[in-house]
């Protein structure tokens, strides 16, 4: 039952959107296509991202008074744990507001996975629905040359490349960790951990898992990019 409203709730509505904006671009490019759907995807939660992405440079920045409240309260973890609340409180800080939108994304970025992973072949084509024109065939080659259900492992060495530039732009965006060296640490630790599980994922992945990694990585720097803009 899970698997069926997966299906028909997340994949196929997405697999229909990206068979309908190949329909409608030139050369009925799937890459191309990816790299649209992406894009919309990522609008529509744009709002979310971006309020996540806030509250989570909010509450990094509040970390040293964070760390004053737990050695003052060692004792009492009640009473630490009522003193960090209250300090969220005056600091208008969230943590669902942090996490909510993370979580949300989720089961999207699941169905993309699985589109593009086996959804990219003329047998998944039974799925569109009926105002949806049937193609009959997949243009699977990107601008010409790249084969996006084959492998590249030079997508993947750029996507990872990309996962550290953004990931190292994300820890300047928070402020650092304060005085939190615990944080600090585990930062550091994920930004050579990230790059290196893409590259190993993605060297025998199919191109066109990537080119949506490579999307959506990019697509994060500029977001991270107008809201330091924005804040600074």
């Amino acid at each position: 039952m899970i698997t069926d409203f997966f299906r028909e709730v997340l994949y196929r509505p997405l697999f229909n959107v990206l068979i309908g904006i190949t329909n409608v671009i030139p050369g009925h490019d799937v890459g191309l296509a990816i790299i649209f759907l992406t894009i919309l995807v990522r609008l529509i939660f744009l709002p979310l991202s971006i309020r996540s992405q806030r509250s989570q440079r909010a509450l990094n920045q509040l970390n040293p008074k964070i760390q004053e409240l737990r050695e003052k309260h060692k004792n009492d973890q009640v009473a630490q744990g009522q003193a960090i609340m209250q300090l969220y409180k005056d600091n208008n800080v969230s943590m669902v507001a942090g996490c909510l939108p993370i979580l949300i994304q989720f089961p999207i970025l699941l169905a993309l996975y699985r589109v593009f992973i086996a959804g990219l072949s003329a047998s998944s084509l039974s799925l569109l629905y009926p105002f949806i024109h049937n193609p009959g065939t997949l243009n699977t080659v990107f601008l010409g040359f790249l084969s996006i259900v084959g492998k590249s492992r030079v997508l993947a060495v750029i996507a990872a490349a990309l996962q550290f530039i953004q990931i190292r732009q994300s820890t300047r965006l928070l402020g650092g960790s304060g005085n939190n060296q615990q944080m600090a640490a585990i930062n550091s630790q994920m930004m050579y951990v990230m790059p290196a599980m893409v590259l190993i994922i993605g060297w025998n992945s199919p191109a066109g898992l990537l080119l949506y990694w490579v999307t959506t990585t990019v697509w994060a720097m500029g977001e991270q990019w107008y809201i330091r803009r924005t804040l600074s």
